[in-house]
């Protein structure tokens, strides 16, 4: 049986979003705010060499002359920086697990967030869904005694930066160049800084951690790549379903390699919010084969 080239594009985008805490891991002695600097540095000069590969330059001069784009843009950029630069101190301060829960509350967020600025209409199993995963993070909060914040603020700005782009007329390679290069100059500024200050780890250190701060951006670029390759190919319902790979990943990784605590309340917690993933993805296939259900009728009605 031959697979879709889209679901093979999509598994390899969302099974290197998993293993990015291996990565960071491997920068752990350098400071999360300057893995970060690195990170908008290298991200935009691979895109960069990408387009110019490509040579698709022909979107730069109308962006950069709407100023709703560069808002919009601007936006994006912000909430990507401090989704990046949680996400990046929460693995190498030992919160992996809870970064994992952040992406796996995420797609349930996109369904409310969609309801509150979208208008779009909550079916009953998406409402289920949302009352389930509302119930595990205050089961999380009261037993477990600590607020979940990690994982909301990566679902939050994720989320928010998900809404914002749907709204923006960029492709994914686009909108990251113009993400990044707002954060271009102040990014290699502070790195300048550090590096003067004799504290950065940019070519002061070891050549291995310099080549991995570079590596940053190829391990930004290449997912966001295969993302936008699958997103082309295949469904939104089957690209939904593959983004559990990632914070599954993340969570093996956080309970089984790097053995971060994972308490008996912890699981209670996360095997709500599990529930209610189940739940939204049931509802989600059976909603979408409906659809194309109705279609095939709607189809032969018209063909007869």
């Amino acid at each position: 049986m031959k697979i879709n080239r889209g679901i093979l594009y999509g598994i390899g985008a969302y099974t290197l979003w998993g293993l990015l805490p291996i990565y960071w891991k491997a920068l752990q002695q350098t400071p999360a705010l300057e893995i970060l600097a690195n990170r908008m540095v290298w991200s935009l000069v691979f895109v960069v060499t990408l387009l110019l590969i490509w040579r698709h330059w022909s979107w730069l001069r109308p962006a950069l002359r709407d100023r709703r784009i560069l808002v919009t843009y601007l936006g994006t950029a912000s909430l990507l920086a401090i989704n990046w630069f949680t996400y990046i101190w929460a693995v190498n301060a030992g919160f992996i697990i809870e970064t994992s829960l952040g992406y796996f509350i995420n797609p349930l967020l996109n369904v409310l967030l969609g309801l509150l600025f979208l208008q779009e209409r909550l079916r009953v199993g998406q409402a289920l869904a949302l009352c389930l995963a509302l119930l595990g993070v205050i089961y999380l909060t009261i037993v477990y005694g600590s607020f979940p914040w990690i994982a909301l603020v990566l679902a939050l700005t994720f989320g928010f930066y998900g809404l914002l782009r749907k709204t923006g007329s960029l492709k994914s390679a686009e909108g990251l160049t113009l993400e990044t290069a707002f954060y271009f100059i102040p990014a290699v500024a502070y790195l300048l800084f550090v590096n003067a200050s004799g504290s950065g780890s940019f070519a002061n250190g070891d050549p291995r951690t310099t080549i991995l701060l570079v590596g940053t951006g190829i391990v930004t670029g290449v997912p966001l790549i295969l993302f936008g390759a699958a997103a082309k190919r295949i469904t939104m319902t089957n690209l939904g379903l593959l983004q559990y790979i990632a914070p599954t990943l993340q969570f093996l990784l956080g309970v089984f390699v790097y053995q971060e605590e994972f308490s008996q309340a912890r699981l209670i917690g996360f095997a709500i919010i599990w529930s209610a993933l189940i739940v939204y993805s049931i509802e989600s296939l059976r909603h979408s084969r409906g659809k194309v259900s109705s279609q095939t009728l709607i189809e032969t009605a018209v063909s007869d």
